[in-house]
Order: structure tokens, then C-alpha cells, then sequence
């Protein structure tokens, strides 16, 4: 337990999150960019790191002398398992479940975009032509969620209700599993990637799914099948899936996040007609930062309280504690 106020340092890409207004009530704040992190950490107890994509804490680690918590405006904590944390008794939170629903909505947008060819519609709608065409239903589609997580499950339950037949892919193989059914060991999606009509990459990013979508899973990939990408853009072989879309071995992708953000405007994606891209955006929905600031509220009350944190993560597999 905590008995005076704690000392919260909030990293931020520039634009300091207004929300956090509501935090000072509880701890002294102190806002710092990645350039002013080193400066900020010295006796600071806690940091809520809300520009999660920045490569700033490692390098400002050995000025963290007090730091007994970091928590992470962000369900994926790849970018903070650097060594110095992992073998450290700092403890980890993520904001798993704000962006759960949001995403699933997203997949399943995707989804109902592809099969009913929506945005051919819009290219069309454009350029002012009235073209009729069919369109695919959804009832009986086949999808593949990889990631069995909060995140894959809630997409699962989200797919399942719209009519398809979903399966999930993790580390381990198992049956029985009340939103996927069968569950397929990561290890053998070059082997089964060829059931799916949709592959769903929803996975947190480790070594072992670095670059897990690679030549031989879209190789195995029906050709009409296509690939949605809400995890991290490092689980999929990008140069990879350009080819395969430039040889129509997959007839579509879907793809929030990507291995270089923003996007390089020289990227073939860009203009490949059968490609939607969005800029890492699947889970920002109104009202998500109230959401995230106070999921961190709830916590910092724990943490100064000496009661259990919510949302622990093991650092050393980078999946949550429970």
C-alpha cells in the first residue's frame, strides 16, 4: 500500500490525453514525451504509457529508480517485453477488454464488406456506374480466428452469430471450447489454412507468431479465401502477401495494422483492389479514451490500496496472467 500520493509519469506522442484530468485527484502527474521520459522517471512510481507505440522506455529504463508499475493504453504489450522489464519485479497491466467488442464489430464489417462486395460499390459509386453484379452470402462461411484471447473470442462469438462456422487457431490444440469449437495448434495453419474461407489474425505478438502468415500459409490459402489482419502487422510476411494477392492466390485482405505505420505511400497495397486498409484503428471507437483512463483509474486505486491489479500480464510469455 501506498500512503501518500503516487507519482504517475504519462508518456504521450505529443498530444496529452485530456481525460486524464480526471487522475490527478489521485496521483501528481507528470506528462512526458518519448525525448522527455528520461527526465520524468526519476521517483516516478508508476507510468501509464499511452503512446504504446513508442521505443522510449527501454532506452529511459535506468532512470525508472522508484517504478513498481506500468500500465499500457493497449491490449498488445509487445513493444514493452524488453529484457530490462521482463527480469524485473515491475509489474505489467494492459487495457484488455475496451477493445474487444469494437474489434470483433470490425472483423465482422470486413467480413459483410467482402462478401456482399461493398467496396467495389463505392469505386463504382465514384466514377458514377451502374454495374450489377451478385454477391456471396454469409450463412455457412467457414472462418479461422488465430488468437484465442479475449479479443478472438469476442470475434468469434461476433462471426458465429452472423452465420459462419468459426474455428480458432493458439498454442495448443484442444476440442470442446465454447465460442470456437475446435481449436488448431498455430503450429499447423499451413496444414488447415485451406478449410477457411476468412483467416482472422487476432493473435498478441510473440516470437512464436512473428511471421506467422508466411509464403506457405497463403500458398495453402483457398483462392478464394481472405485474410484479415486486427493483430499486429509483424504476424503477417508482407512481401509475402503482396505476392500472393498479385498472383490471385487470395482473393482479398483486410489489413488494421501493418509491419511499418503509417503505411509507406510507395506500398503496392495501397492500390490493389481487393485490399482495405485502415489505419490501426479496428478498436477506436467514441468514447475509447474515457475508457482506457478509466479502466487506469480503477487500477491506480488498486495499486495505491495494495489490492490485486487487474489485467496482469506475464511478461515472460506476453499473454495475460489469468
Amino acid at each position: 500500500m501506498i500512503h501518500s500520493r503516487p507519482t504517475v509519469v504519462v508518456l504521450h506522442d505529443g498530444d496529452a490525453p485530456d481525460e486524464m484530468a480526471r487522475i490527478a485527484d489521485h496521483a501528481d502527474l507528470r506528462y512526458a514525451t518519448g525525448e522527455q521520459l528520461p527526465q520524468a522517471l526519476p521517483g516516478a512510481d508508476a507510468l501509464f504509457v499511452w503512446a504504446f507505440r513508442s521505443q522510449a522506455i527501454a532506452d529511459a529504463w535506468p532512470h525508472a529508480d522508484k517504478l513498481r508499475w506500468i500500465h499500457a493504453a493497449s491490449a498488445g504489450v509487445d513493444r514493452l517485453l524488453f529484457p530490462e522489464l521482463r527480469d524485473s519485479d515491475v509489474a505489467l497491466t494492459n487495457s484488455r477488454g475496451v477493445f474487444d467488442q469494437p474489434i470483433a464489430e470490425y472483423v465482422l464489417g470486413t467480413v459483410l464488406t467482402f462478401a456482399k462486395d461493398m467496396h467495389t460499390t463505392l469505386r463504382l459509386q465514384d466514377a458514377k456506374q451502374w454495374k450489377h453484379r451478385v454477391t456471396e452470402r454469409l450463412t455457412g462461411r467457414t472462418a479461422l480466428v488465430v488468437g484465442t484471447g479475449p479479443i478472438g473470442r469476442a470475434i468469434a462469438r461476433q462471426l458465429t452469430a452472423a452465420g459462419l462456422d468459426v474455428a480458432g487457431a493458439g498454442r495448443t490444440a484442444r476440442t470442446g471450447d465454447p465460442d470456437f469449437g475446435d481449436i488448431h495448434a498455430s503450429d499447423d495453419l499451413a496444414r488447415i489454412a485451406g478449410d477457411y474461407d476468412y483467416l482472422v489474425v487476432a493473435a498478441p505478438l510473440t516470437p512464436q507468431t512473428h511471421g506467422l502468415i508466411n509464403t506457405d500459409v497463403l500458398t495453402a490459402m483457398r483462392p478464394t479465401a481472405r485474410l484479415i489482419n486486427v493483430g499486429r502487422g509483424e504476424h503477417v510476411d508482407q512481401p509475402a502477401l503482396v505476392e500472393a494477392l498479385r498472383q490471385h492466390q487470395i482473393a482479398g485482405a483486410a489489413l488494421d495494422v501493418f509491419d511499418t505505420e503509417p503505411l509507406p505511400t510507395d506500398s503496392p497495397l495501397w492500390e490493389m483492389p481487393h485490399v482495405l486498409i485502415s489505419p490501426h484503428m479496428s478498436g477506436d471507437t467514441v468514447g475509447w479514451t474515457d475508457e482506457l483512463v478509466a479502466l487506469f483509474l480503477r487500477n491506480l486505486r488498486a495499486f495505491t490500496g495494495g489490492t490485486d491489479l487487474h489485467n496482469l500480464v506475464d511478461k515472460h510469455r506476453g499473454y495475460p496472467s489469468s
